[in-house]
């Protein structure tokens, strides 16, 4: 969470990128991969230059398909999972967003993320068997 205004590249990369990085290698190891899509922030050819030199693996915005929440376990599984941990009658202000978020966080398994990942997985391999079209 920002203090104020937007989210720039030289914000996402000082402030964003290190906490994800600390994360993956918290929870994966060195062996994951992080993936950005086409925000402002990630554009930025900084941007990139710093997640290639500290990510173990990257995924630009180039190589990943606009509007694709289907192929991103973030987007279709755990934040869901991260918004029905929240307890949504104790927010009242930005610090008790940020209190509910820290504490709805904790709440989601290991388990829950590496099985999103595997399910994630299997999608990528039926999109690639289907050309990149839908799935049914």
């Amino acid at each position: 969470m920002f203090d104020k205004g937007t989210v720039n590249h030289e914000s996402y990369i000082t402030k964003a990128l290190p906490v994800a990085l600390r994360y993956g290698n918290k929870v994966f190891g060195d062996n994951w991969i992080f993936q950005q899509d086409g925000a402002m922030p990630h554009q930025h050819h900084l941007t990139h230059q710093w997640c290639e030199a500290n990510f173990p693996s990257f995924i630009n915005k180039d190589r990943w398909p606009a509007n694709s929440p289907d192929l991103n376990p973030l987007d279709y599984s755990i934040w869901e999972e991260l918004v029905n941990a929240m307890d949504w009658n104790k927010i009242r202000s930005k610090a008790t967003v940020i209190q509910q978020l820290k504490s709805s966080v904790k709440k989601i398994r290991e388990s829950f993320v590496f099985e999103s990942c595997d399910v994630w997985t299997n999608r990528l391999y039926r999109i690639f068997q289907t050309d990149g079209n839908y799935l049914r």
